[in-house]
């Protein structure tokens, strides 16, 4: 059995970072001060260097001449163009699954929708989609909707345009009080179509999904 790689320090704080930022705990536009992230992590400067560059890379943070690193802002602009080719690419990937998956693809599909609607039943909708283990969830169901899809690159680029969209998604769940999105119909009408091999259906589908959650960004006060 091949024993997993050991973490850097690096990789660690990279991985906490990233976290914090699409969770909200590290805001948009927030200044990211190398000497208070070396002490609150306890790790060295290069670590830190080499995580932030890391993050930039992924687009989640930014730096500055004479300014150091930030977290990436949010704009109305980006989430549009955002989910517009996020749609693009999550459209090839399905319709490549729904042509290359067989039994077992599905099956994968079934138990992780089952797994998203369990932990949704624990808590009432918002509590339980702001729950890491809901957000887990969440991306696995996502991710199995696609992996029967046999192009590395398609699915590289699937991987980072869903990093970026949690962030904005997170954003849209407290914002989501009067709205009573039916975010459980949202995903078994796409796991539905995928399952039926209906292609055009399941594009139609995720193109919804995605952008009832930009509706409701859009009023947030962060992008006025």
């Amino acid at each position: 059995m091949n024993t997993p790689p050991k973490l850097t320090q690096a990789d660690t704080v990279c991985q906490r970072i990233r976290t914090e930022i699409l969770q909200g705990v590290l805001l948009p536009g927030e200044k990211l001060n190398i000497k208070a992230l070396e002490q609150r992590f306890e790790v060295s400067l290069g670590a830190i260097r080499e995580a932030l560059s890391r993050l930039g890379a992924e687009g989640l943070v930014v730096a500055e001449a004479h300014r150091g690193y930030h977290v990436t802002p949010v704009s109305r602009d980006e989430l549009l163009d955002l989910t517009h080719t996020r749609v693009e690419i999550e459209g090839l990937c399905l319709r490549k699954a729904i042509a290359q998956g067989d039994v077992e693809w599905e099956s994968r599909i079934v138990a992780a929708a089952h797994r998203m609607e369990r932990l949704q039943e624990q808590a009432s909708d918002q509590e339980a989609r702001r729950s890491s283990a809901w957000n887990q969830a969440h991306a696995e169901f996502h991710i199995a909707l696609v992996d029967a899809c046999q192009s590395p690159w398609l699915l590289r680029m699937r991987e980072t345009l869903y990093a970026q969209s949690e962030r904005y998604r997170l954003m849209s769940v407290p914002l989501d009080t009067d709205h009573h999105r039916d975010v459980r119909g949202e995903h078994r009408r796409l796991m539905d179509a995928v399952l039926r091999r209906d292609a055009d259906e399941a594009v139609r589908a995720v193109r919804e999904h995605f952008f009832a959650t930009v509706d409701i960004i859009l009023r947030s006060p962060r992008l006025q």
